[in-house]
């Protein structure tokens, strides 16, 4: 194990599966004490693999510590005493939120129907809203903390007119890139508002497709057009370690935060460096700089 979170505490919600159990990981890896929120305790509650029970074992296993908390983040009920119960858990305040749980709808805006926007809303919006409102007292008095606000790409709008299903072109994600990219601004406010305070939020997405249980029920990418989870946890990492008077208010891709950072990626464990996936190794193709400007 490293000791990059030492010491500290960290929530990351939608940590039963995908990139949200993958940023749980790394960060006990590194010595954080995770506290890990989803619906799914057990394998048995939901269709998808993954669950809370098992992103706990797979910490424990490796050494570290961790603490399961179900929760309906769509419930303003369950969020409320959220952050209390993960405080309660490990005896010290949370030094590192991770709001990684989302909803999704690919729904074509004329039949979109408002109560599944009031979903994304309250998931997308809403819960990372009062989680940081939640945790900054207390960062603040302990005078660090680190935000992360896990994004997506399909909040950069499409390119056009005229418009196609092409590129950045992502048809019915109003709901879905609308609420994301009202959380990359919000983001973009609390780093202002708390930059004095020794506290970072940073917003963080994807480059490339991530092969998670999730996509993959929804779609099957081919490999060349996928980065592996581990790009995304070490770039999670980055956020959640770095100097917040240097790394705050980004809205920032997975790889071209690595290529920028030099950033070494490494296993989930911290024991193993990803062959194929250094920064001097990531494909430009993959980057949005290279991808979206015809370069």
């Amino acid at each position: 194990m490293g000791d990059a979170c030492k010491g500290r505490v960290a929530l990351v919600t939608g940590a039963s599966r995908g990139i949200g159990k993958a940023i749980a990981l790394r960060l006990a890896a590194e010595g954080a004490r995770v506290a890990v929120v989803a619906r799914s305790l057990r394998p048995e509650d939901h269709e998808l693999d993954g669950s809370l029970e098992e992103t706990v074992a797979a910490i424990r296993a490796g050494g570290g510590e961790a603490h399961p908390i179900v929760a309906d983040l769509s419930n303003p009920d369950d969020r409320g005493d959220l952050i209390a119960s993960a405080e309660a858990a490990f005896g010290a305040g949370i030094d590192i939120l991770v709001n990684n749980a989302a909803a999704s709808f690919y729904v074509p805006f004329e039949t979109f129907a408002l109560r599944k926007a009031r979903l994304l809303f309250e998931v997308n919006v809403a819960a990372p809203w009062e989680l940081m409102q939640a945790v900054l007292p207390g960062m603040k008095t302990r005078g660090r903390g680190w935000i992360l606000n896990i994004s997506t790409a399909a909040v950069i709008p499409p390119s056009g007119p005229p418009y196609g299903l092409s590129g950045n072109a992502i048809d019915g994600a109003a709901g879905y890139a609308g609420t994301k990219a009202m959380l990359n601004r919000v983001t973009q406010s609390v780093a202002l508002e708390v930059f004095e305070h020794g506290i970072a939020a940073n917003a963080l997405a994807p480059e490339a497709g991530v092969q998670t249980e999730g996509a993959m029920a929804v779609i099957n990418l081919p490999d060349e057009m996928c980065e592996p989870i581990e790009t995304m946890a070490e770039a999670a990492l980055a956020l959640c370690t770095c100097d917040p008077a240097k790394l705050t208010g980004r809205v920032a891709y997975s790889l071209s935060l690595l290529k920028e950072l030099q950033r070494p990626v490494f296993s989930l464990d911290g024991r193993t460096l990803v062959a194929g996936w250094q920064p001097a190794e990531i494909p430009n193709a993959h980057l949005f700089s290279q991808k979206w400007s015809g370069a």
